[in-house]
């Protein structure tokens, strides 16, 4: 090895050794610490490639393995030197902020803006890896409209409706195989935290068949919600068959119902969501009431 590449070598080594004393030692900001000295490997490993040639992580990879640990192959270390490139870029967070392993999930994303949107998430959240995974699994980036991608790229505030996906992923845990309307209601009562998650945020559960009386009727609303962040109410009508025109009806009659009803001054208009298995884009440009919203919906195991 050459006086130059060694002295690469040496630092690398140094940085790395250190790196796995204090993880023995400071478990508490161990991850923080091996992100930083990962970051600043990568940096190294960058430069040293560009100097001696892509053989050179190779050949520290073979020392590495002796004097620091086996994990150290070349995979790894093209993995270190891929979360330097991808994360010097001043737009992201801190280097830092996440975990090691949040960090090599993220660098399967390849686009820059749904890995940001994955970051924030995380952040925000504070979504443990299994959740990042699950979310990525689920792609939820992908499900969200256009518009909404274009107003986290140009860094503009959303509103209650930008969040929710399409589809919308509903968990069949308990793996239900004939689903009428009143199944897919259970199916989300049994994990109302997911699904609450899955709308967006600031999403709270009120009742399911929410009682209220039009005239001397009574109906029954399949779920009834609150955004605590957007300070309104959300009916959610499920249906299993294909949006129909008498469903705008239904769920705007409800809306209705709770803003005169139930709305106070300080809370913004109630919001209507139809869940259906099959949206219609043709009934809803026909729709002139923007509170409404038709989500198709899809059942996972």
């Amino acid at each position: 090895m050459k006086n130059k590449e060694r002295i690469y070598y040496n630092e690398i080594k140094e940085r790395l050794i250190n790196d796995e004393i204090y993880s023995k030692v400071k478990d508490y900001s161990k991850e923080r610490h091996r992100v930083l000295t990962y970051f600043k490997v990568g940096k190294m490993l960058s430069e040293a490639g560009k100097h001696y040639g892509e053989d050179i992580i190779g050949k520290f990879s073979e020392k590495l393995m002796i004097d620091v640990g086996k994990k150290y192959n070349v995979r790894y270390l093209y993995d270190i030197r891929k979360f330097y490139i991808m994360f010097s870029n001043e737009k992201v967070p801190p280097v830092g902020a996440l975990s090691w392993s949040h960090y090599r999930i993220l660098m399967t994303i390849s686009d820059e803006n749904e890995r940001n949107y994955y970051i924030n998430r995380c952040i925000t959240n504070h979504l443990t890896k299994r959740e990042l995974e699950d979310l990525k699994k689920n792609n939820e980036y992908k499900r969200l409209p256009k518009e909404t991608k274009v107003k986290l790229i140009e860094n503009k505030e959303s509103n209650i409706k930008d969040l929710i996906k399409n589809p919308i992923v509903i968990k069949n845990i308990n793996n239900y195989e004939i689903i009428s309307e009143k199944v897919l209601q259970r199916i989300i009562l049994e994990d109302i935290p997911s699904f609450l998650e899955e709308l967006g945020d600031g999403f709270t559960f009120i009742k399911n068949e929410y009682k209220i009386k039009i005239g001397s009727n009574y109906n029954y609303i399949d779920l009834l919600l609150y955004n605590i962040r957007y300070k309104c109410y959300v009916v959610i009508e499920l249906k299993v068959t294909a949006l129909k025109k008498e469903h705008i009806g239904q769920i705007q009659t409800y809306m209705n119902y709770i803003d005169k009803n139930l709305k106070s001054i300080n809370e913004d208009n109630t919001i209507g969501i139809i869940i259906c298995k099959k949206d219609n884009k043709f009934i809803m440009d026909y729709c002139s009431d923007e509170r409404i919203l038709s989500k198709e919906y899809e059942l996972i195991t």
